[in-house]
């Protein structure tokens, strides 16, 4: 890639940081318009569980990015079971977020007289449920727990690291052309239509270059060295994991060879056969 090429992802970088501000502006101001309607209704049908069909809810106010609070003309009572399954039911169904603080403070005191908290991470805290609070002056506050929106420094770090794979593609790309440029010189196993270069962890299938980890390339080289022969479990275990003082668990063998046979798939000539109570074998037929 030419430095043209460079150029030109930096300013498509940047045009799209500043679309996605404006965008995110646009947006913030929709989404809490949306919310302060929600929060509106939730007050004016919490009046109306109060036998209270004429008093005002007042203008809503964000306390911060994530608090809101609800704020009534005239005083009232309510239940607590009732004001958790109000806000609730209308938070899930106006797709709002339904994880979220709720706290009612005494207008006098600015002391919280009933609150709680719904939260996949906390279980849901519902204290003092059933217990109908007295005719009083109340502000309810709600803080979300769930983002509301990216904000726009979140979509800067999101498109960065575009910058950085745009810089590094051109040494990725060249880097792998040159490698298997290399492996064509030197040793390599043959299975099927895969060869198989145990001193790069590498297997290649006609254009197309797999990476092995070192666990993979050790077991491999041990069935590509006896294809059609069975390998005894307890042979593989050693060789691969014992001999590095490596005491293994539970099935990672069996897993092992599972991403095994998922890197040959690519030849369907070659399969890693399990043989019941001895071990595995490579097979380069389409028999079982």
């Amino acid at each position: 890639m030419k430095p043209k090429f460079y150029i030109f992802f930096l300013l498509s970088a940047v045009i799209l940081l500043f679309s996605a501000e404006s965008f995110i502006n646009k947006d913030t101001k929709k989404s809490e318009k949306h919310i302060e309607i929600v929060l509106r209704d939730i007050g004016h049908r919490l009046l109306l569980h109060a036998k209270d069909s004429t008093s005002r809810v007042l203008p809503i106010k964000k306390i911060n990015e994530n608090t809101f609070q609800i704020e009534f003309q005239s005083q009232f009572s309510f239940v607590p079971d009732t004001l958790v399954s109000l806000v609730h039911q209308r938070l899930k169904t106006t797709n709002l977020p339904t994880e979220y603080i709720l706290n009612v403070l005494s207008c006098k005191m600015k002391q919280m007289v009933f609150g709680y908290e719904v939260s996949a991470k906390t279980d849901n805290i519902l204290p003092c449920l059933g217990r109908k609070q007295a005719i009083d002056c109340y502000i309810v506050q709600i803080e979300f727990l769930e983002p509301n929106q990216i904000s726009f420094y979140q979509y800067f770090l999101f498109l960065l690291p575009l910058v950085f794979i745009g810089f590094f593609m051109r040494k990725r790309l060249f880097s792998t052309k040159n490698k298997i440029e290399i492996l064509d010189n030197q040793n390599f196993i043959q299975i099927g239509e895969l060869r198989f270069y145990s001193e790069k962890s590498i297997l290649k299938y006609k254009n197309e270059t797999i990476e092995l980890s070192d666990r993979e390339t050790k077991l491999l080289k041990i069935f590509a060295e006896n294809q059609n022969q069975i390998i005894e479990r307890e042979r593989l275990l050693k060789e691969v994991w014992e001999d590095d003082g490596v005491i293994v668990v539970g099935r990672s063998l069996d897993v092992f060879v599972s991403k095994l046979r998922k890197k040959l798939q690519n030849d369907i000539s070659v399969k890693i056969v399990n043989i019941h109570g001895k071990g595995y074998k490579l097979m380069l037929s389409n028999e079982c």
